[in-house]
This record gives structure tokens, C-alpha cells and sequence, in this order.
């Protein structure tokens, strides 16, 4: 198994984070995947996806004051899906920091945006239970620092399931059919194969995901490109 990160390197990343830890076990339990063993950090992720979602909520609250709750509630999925807080992750220097087992990190799981992504929200949870929820909400403040919470982000957060579903709509089109065609690899870390049909043009597109969910969203992206190349 991976070694325990040394003090020298916890040090460097909570210079990083802005915060000193209380109780520096927190920081070493948030950065622990469940392949090393137990105690890990999935109660710990659990507890910080929570608390990022309150923030970025506060966050974008008080920057879009006059967008309604969809288009917020949008903004923030785009905000915290793991696409984002696995940059937001690598930034950090979390990658080569996570305690794994030894399958795990000779299958690259220092670099998985799963397990990164994972990682940094429990260290957001690390920092809550660490310091409250004023330090964990700064924390989240710095992490989305770069981030222009403008007005703009509306339209761009729209993930591409909604795309579609707006554009069939606007035709008065039936809805996207999604069926998963195929599934590889173990239970724990499965691949999704889906297929997205729009029934009035009988055309049918596919994209691969980690979840169901993120295949759906794969083979929608994969029509709305068919569709920009086939205008109707």
C-alpha cells in the first residue's frame, strides 16, 4: 500500500488550502480512499458534498440575485459535477497525495477524477468538522476564486440532456429515448454504453460513462453534434 503522506507534504497542502488543521488526522482521513483500508474517507465526502453545495449555493445566491431557481440550480450542478472538482483537485496537488491500495494504484488511481474529485470534498468535509462551517465555506469561496459568476453562466451551464430536451421541444418533438446497450468492468467500476434516440429523425447516438447517468449525458452531447452537422 501507499505510504502515509509525509508531515512536510500535509504542511504544503494545508499552506494550499489556507487552513492549519486542529486535529491534523482529519486531513490524513480525508485523503484516505477506501482500497487502503479502514477508516476512510467516504463519510467524510459524504459530509463535504454537502457542505459544497451550501456554499456554492450561497455563492451564486448573492452573484446571480436576479437568475430564477432553475437556471441557478443549473449553474451550480455545472459548478460541482467532477469534471470541476477534479481540476479544482489536480490544482491542489491532490494527485499523488490519496492514500490507496495497491490494485488501485496500479490500475492509475492517483490520477482518476473519480477518486480525486471524491477527495476534495471530503477534505472540504475535513476542514467543516475541523473548523466550522465559516472556514469550509472560505475554503470553497478561494477553490471557485477564478470563476466569473456572471449572468452568462446560465446559458453555458445547460448540460446537454437539457439541450436536447429544450431543442426537441421547441418542435414539439417527443423526448430522447435512452437505453443502455452495454456495460464493461467489475461492479465497483463499471462503463456505461448508452444510446440516445430521437424518433423523428430515426437516428440514434451513443456515449460511454462511469454511471448511467453520465452515459445519458455523453450520448445526448453525441446528438446534439450530430445535429450541428446535419441541420434540420
Amino acid at each position: 500500500m501507499s505510504q502515509v503522506p509525509e508531515d512536510s507534504t500535509q504542511q504544503a497542502l494545508q499552506a494550499r488550502l489556507q487552513h492549519v488543521f486542529s486535529d491534523p488526522r482529519l486531513l490524513t482521513l480525508s485523503l484516505t480512499h477506501r482500497s487502503f483500508g479502514t477508516p476512510h474517507n467516504e463519510r467524510l465526502e459524504f459530509l463535504g458534498d454537502s457542505v459544497l453545495n451550501l456554499a456554492v449555493s450561497g455563492m451564486l445566491y448573492r452573484a446571480l440575485h436576479d437568475q430564477p431557481e432553475g437556471d441557478l440550480s443549473r449553474v451550480r450542478a455545472n459548478l460541482v459535477k467532477q469534471d470541476t472538482l477534479h481540476k479544482l483537485a489536480m490544482e491542489l496537488g491532490l494527485a499523488g497525495m490519496v492514500r490507496l491500495g495497491e490494485g488501485e494504484m496500479r490500475s492509475g488511481g492517483q490520477h482518476r477524477p473519480s477518486i480525486l474529485a471524491d477527495a476534495l470534498e471530503a477534505v472540504i468535509g475535513a476542514v467543516y468538522l475541523d473548523a466550522g462551517f465559516e472556514k469550509a465555506q472560505a475554503l470553497v469561496q478561494r477553490l471557485f476564486d477564478k470563476v466569473d459568476l456572471s449572468p452568462s453562466m446560465t446559458a453555458a451551464a445547460k448540460d446537454p440532456k437539457t439541450e436536447l430536451q429544450e431543442w426537441l421541444q421547441a418542435r414539439r418533438w417527443q423526448l430522447p429515448v435512452y437505453r443502455v446497450v452495454g456495460t464493461t468492468g467489475a461492479a465497483h467500476q463499471q462503463t456505461f454504453d448508452v444510446e440516445c434516440e430521437v424518433t423523428e429523425l430515426k437516428q440514434a447516438q451513443r456515449g460511454i460513462g462511469s454511471s448511467r447517468r453520465s452515459g445519458e449525458q455523453a450520448a445526448a452531447l453525441a446528438m446534439l453534434q450530430w445535429l450541428k452537422e446535419h441541420p434540420q
